[in-house]
């Protein structure tokens, strides 16, 4: 059962960006974290009291990772297992092929999500739903100022391919803390991350540095997130 607060932010984002319609095919992409088992379940939730039909296709891509990791355990069969508390079925993708030389999280993350449009064509999606949430969107404002040195972050929901194909995030205005808090109701537990760069990357970096100004500045998470839909473009460069 999702709180009244948390059901309110989800509904904002929803109206905000018109995310959801009516007869719609959404392709979950679902990596184990906690992120997006939490997005899987309140989208199951939210048909039961939507006014608007909408379909559910969960996917996940299997990086093939495990083969190398903790003794060759898989962890396809842990989001299998989360996946049976929501009651959604599951279908699992191998990953394309990748030379382990160029592996790095920039070209992982291309591979993958070219990997999903591919399926949401495939399987006739016209929406793809992402478990990014409000730190995510100010990691990536961040990320993008430092290391591409441009201003601009993932929006919640975005038209692609002519309008064909559109992404949403769901949780766009809900908190790290909040997501957790929905899956940990939900019964759901994060699918251990295998991956060998995990815990050294530029985000966990920015992740860090946001998390001392969290600290230092009161009121500095909301005024962030606040920002970023108050550019003043003639005080720009």
């Amino acid at each position: 059962m999702l709180s009244s607060r948390i059901n309110k932010k989800i509904g904002q984002a929803m109206s905000d960006y018109s995310m959801l319609s009516d007869g719609d095919h959404v392709l979950v992409a679902v990596s184990g974290g906690v992120d997006s088992l939490a997005l899987t379940y309140l989208l199951k939730e939210w048909q039961k009291k939507a006014p608007i039909t909408y379909h559910l296709h969960v996917v996940h891509i299997d990086m093939n990772i495990w083969e190398k990791s903790m003794g060759g355990v898989n962890p396809v069969i842990d989001v299998h297992s989360q996946m049976k508390k929501t009651g959604l079925p599951l279908h699992v993708e191998k990953s394309l092929p990748f030379p382990e030389a160029e592996r790095n999280c920039f070209s992982c993350s291309k591979l993958r999500r070219k990997q999903l449009f591919d399926l949401a064509s495939r399987f006739k999606c016209n929406k793809i739903a992402f478990g990014h949430h409000k730190d995510d969107l100010l990691e990536t404002l961040f990320i993008n100022m430092f290391y591409s040195g441009n201003i601009s972050t993932m929006v919640p929901a975005q038209q692609l391919f002519d309008g064909r194909l559109t992404v949403i995030r769901p949780l766009a205005y809900l908190e790290k803390r909040d997501v957790e808090k929905i899956a940990e109701d939900a019964g759901l537990k994060a699918v251990s991350n295998l991956c060998p760069l995990s815990g050294d990357t530029k985000r966990e970096e920015v992740q860090k540095m946001l998390e001392n100004i969290y600290k230092q500045i009161p009121g500095a998470k909301a005024s962030l997130f606040a920002s970023m839909k108050n550019v003043r473009e003639g005080y720009m460069l």
